[in-house]
């Protein structure tokens, strides 16, 4: 059982770093109390149901998954009462418009081989590739993933001292796709690793080729799936912040964070002001500042940043299988670059975009009827800019199934028996996420990383920020880490206090 304290910590949001702060803080012994404007827990992480289909609305793809361990080993979770993580023997199946397919198996030497079959892309090219990105993983993660940034700590510490001493191998001054040519003469595979920059919203014609180090985490660490879908990630993370004594509060948005003497010191929930010791914040840094925190000026620095891409979804109920298909599929697009300009210059959808289905049918088949297959359906689109977006979306599922219907050699829409749809507008309506970015500010600037919204101010006293618009970023495990850095540095604070 956790030491009790008698301080209270107020939780705003129980998305992924929510409910992970929830599960560490009620864990130290904290009074902790989570507040839901949804029904349910999960945030961007959450499912549909549907005659049978079942569908993971957003994250698909779950790395580093000894961030929920920890979390299991630190509340000594028994065995039998721990989510199942499974390693599928292929990370991605990529479709070209040549008709070239290549198989990512999770071993990296035999998706070298393949890469090399299909592209004539020497493996030892790919190897040698991600050899780099393992090194700049293990070069940047102790500083910029697991450690507060703006910590004069860490910036004085060992690590970023070892960081600027290889400064040259993280290439910030140079962009990932221009990088990436050098890397590999195959202009497949260059599209292959460029698709990585989309892992954080950002255009890899743009960001710099620092965002190499995500390929370590799909291709040397691997990608998992979560036992019964993504989204029991969020269900047994809940369950975990119960187990510890962290109440949950759903259907009720907190109105404004009330501040005394500059610091955070009660929430206004239903015209009702409760005092708490400290607050931490799992909103959309942008729609924080803007709802939560109305007298305060939210700084010219992280709010003039350019936002992160969102995305078009389509859930698709399909009456049949595809067995050219594997749990995670991308159709590429032809003029790549041109697929990027759209977005994040033009603000539209590409006539020819890149298409991504997951279909967690494949490793759970209780997710679909039988003989049938639950599709995600997934294309990047810009944020909401204001696009007639009735009329963008229904131009881009033409377009959409069109790819589909040309490297498949299929008529999908004769096998549609369900639909719904995630645009913009409707990812900022049911998550808050500012403009419907998916990860808060893009990465196409060369300071990118350090000028992400920080996990504390000293402007605000007792408010921690934590999810995927603050440092160290967005997507599931940048999330956990968010949690346990706020944990960690809320905890050191107030048992100072």
């Amino acid at each position: 059982m956790p030491v009790q304290t008698n301080k209270k910590i107020a939780i705003i949001g129980a998305g992924i770093s929510g409910l992970a702060s929830a599960v560490r803080l009620a864990k130290a012994g904290f009074e902790v109390d989570v507040f839901e404007k949804a029904g349910n827990v999960g945030g961007k992480m959450n499912e549909i149901h549907h005659k049978g289909y079942r569908f993971d609305t957003g994250p698909s793809l779950f790395t580093l998954p000894e961030l929920l361990t920890e979390l299991y080993d630190l509340c000594e979770t028994p065995a039998n009462k721990r989510l199942k993580v499974l390693k599928p023997e292929i990370s991605c199946r990529y479709f070209y418009p040549d008709t070239t397919v290549i198989n990512a198996w999770q071993e990296p030497e035999k998706f070298a081989h393949e890469v090399e079959a299909k592209t004539g892309e020497p493996a030892i090219h790919v190897l040698r590739f991600l050899k780099h990105s393992q090194k700049l993983y293990e070069l940047t993660a102790p500083l910029f993933i697991f450690q507060p940034l703006v910590s004069l700590k860490t910036l004085c510490s060992r690590n970023a001292l070892k960081v600027l001493m290889h400064l040259h191998l993280l290439s910030p001054l140079q962009q990932m796709a221009g990088k990436n040519r050098k890397w590999f003469r195959s202009p497949k595979v260059q599209q292959l690793f460029n698709r990585f920059a989309t892992y954080n919203g950002s255009n890899p014609y743009k960001a710099p080729a620092t965002l190499n180090i995500i390929p370590h985490l799909e291709h040397n660490l691997g990608a998992y799936f979560a036992s019964g879908g993504m989204y029991r990630v969020a269900q047994s993370l809940y369950q975990l912040a119960k187990d510890q004594g962290a109440r949950f509060t759903f259907n009720t948005a907190v109105e404004r964070i009330q501040l005394t003497n500059n610091g955070a010191s009660a929430l206004i929930v239903n015209g009702q002001s409760t005092h708490y010791d400290a607050v931490v914040s799992d909103v959309d840094v942008f729609t924080l500042y803007k709802h939560l925190l109305p007298r305060v000026k939210m700084p010219a620095r992280y709010k003039k940043r350019e936002l992160s891409s969102s995305a078009l979804i389509f859930y698709w109920g399909i009456n049949r299988p595809f067995p050219q298909l594997d749990l995670h599929n991308i159709l590429f697009a032809k003029a790549y670059r041109e697929e990027f300009t759209a977005i994040f210059e033009n603000k539209t959808i590409h006539p020819d975009p890149t298409v991504y289905i997951y279909i967690s049918a494949k490793e759970n088949a209780l997710d679909a009827p039988a003989n049938c297959e639950n599709w995600f359906v997934m294309i990047n689109a810009p944020h909401n800019a204001g696009q007639n977006w009735p009329a963008l979306r229904e131009k881009a599922r033409k377009h959409v199934v069109n790819k589909i219907n040309q490297s498949l050699n299929v008529s999908i829409e004769d096998h549609i028996v369900f639909e719904e749809y995630l645009d913009p507008v409707r990812i900022e309506a049911k998550t808050n996420s500012y403009r419907g970015a998916l990860y808060g500010p893009g990465s196409n600037s060369k300071m990118a990383a350090f000028l992400r919204h920080p996990n504390t101010t000293h402007r605000i006293k007792n408010l921690y920020f934590t999810g995927g618009s603050v440092h160290p970023g967005g997507g599931v495990p940048l999330c956990m880490a968010s949690a346990k850095i706020v944990a960690h540095q809320l905890t050191k604070t107030l048992r100072k206090s």
